[in-house]
């Protein structure tokens, strides 16, 4: 059986629309991205990388390729491919008893995916930052 955090997580990648996000996250979520140093902590935050990562890596043929869940835990290892690169990743996404996500971290190889994904990932949160881009409440 899925975990309903991960059936509601599956949703809003399979329709493209991570505008239901903060449904699912924790208010202390914590957030560990391929290319950024520390953690990030919090909602606001963590909404803002997986929405932009949303943007970037659903743009391109996406797919989960293999789940493991355990109790409270998966991993979910995805494809894509963008500009001619592929990119293979891992979703790893904890979450409490109230089926809220309590940890999401992403994993990316090869190195030049983790590049082009830091790219433009930089320059999807530039258009945040500038307010050209906004992020739904």
């Amino acid at each position: 059986m899925i975990p309903s955090v991960i059936e509601k997580w599956h949703n809003i990648i399979a329709t493209k629309n991570p505008s239901t996000l903060g449904d699912i996250l924790a208010d202390d979520v914590f957030f560990y991205s391929p290319v950024v140093h520390t953690p990030q902590k919090g909602k606001q935050l963590t909404r803002m990388y997986l929405m932009g990562a949303s943007h970037v890596l659903l743009s391109g043929p996406f797919r989960y390729e293999r789940e493991v869940i355990g109790d409270g835990f998966a991993v979910l290892e995805f494809t894509t491919e963008i500009d001619g690169i592929q990119i293979n990743g891992v979703d790893m996404i904890s979450w409490n008893e109230d089926n809220l996500i309590t940890e999401f971290k992403v994993m990316l190889r090869p190195l030049k995916a983790i590049n082009l994904v830091h790219q433009k990932m930089g320059e999807m949160l530039k258009l945040v930052q500038s307010g050209k881009m906004s992020i739904p409440a």
